[in-house]
């Protein structure tokens, strides 16, 4: 499903399945969250240890997102230095960033952050190893790795 707010790729992109596999997977996860109340995007518990609700899941996939404009930006310009990523550090770190604010703030910088992403990452006419991991980390892949308990945690607040 692609909306005016989409932007679009072009026709001959070299990651056409995967910019539909991002959208598809965009899509779903925010239309599972639109589905909560307020409270209920707030209630920790989503995940344990440390605890998360829906809203500290949308401000980490918001930020990755942003953390992988930011790379493919460079990936873009032949600027991209490859090495090692913390990921836990790097989560410990967007999570106490976010981590105090509204949901309406949270929201908005995952939407604009994933605009901002698309729009750099369409920018790219060739595919490289280190974009192919950008892509992975902050699109589909990354929604998958929590669609899952996402779908189960709104099955269950809904079931009561």
């Amino acid at each position: 499903m692609t909306t005016s707010a989409d932007p679009a790729p072009p026709k001959s992109h070299p990651y056409l399945g995967e910019i539909d596999l991002e959208r598809a997977g965009w899509y779903e996860l925010t239309g599972l969250c639109r589905g909560l109340t307020p409270e209920e995007r707030v209630e920790p518990g989503f995940y344990r240890d440390p605890d998360w609700s829906v809203k500290d899941l949308v401000a980490h996939v918001g930020t990755w997102l942003a953390q992988a404009q930011v790379q493919l930006e460079q990936i873009g310009a032949g600027t991209y230095e490859d090495g090692p990523i913390d990921i836990d550090a790097l989560n410990a770190q967007f999570l106490a960033t976010m981590g105090e604010q509204p949901w309406s703030i949270v929201w908005t910088q995952a939407h604009a952050a994933r605009t901002m992403m698309l729009l750099t990452w369409f920018g790219l006419d060739t595919r490289t190893d280190a974009a192919d991991w950008w892509v992975r980390k902050s699109g589909a892949d990354h929604y998958a790795e929590h669609l899952y308990r996402l779908r189960d945690w709104v099955g269950d607040i809904a079931g009561g």
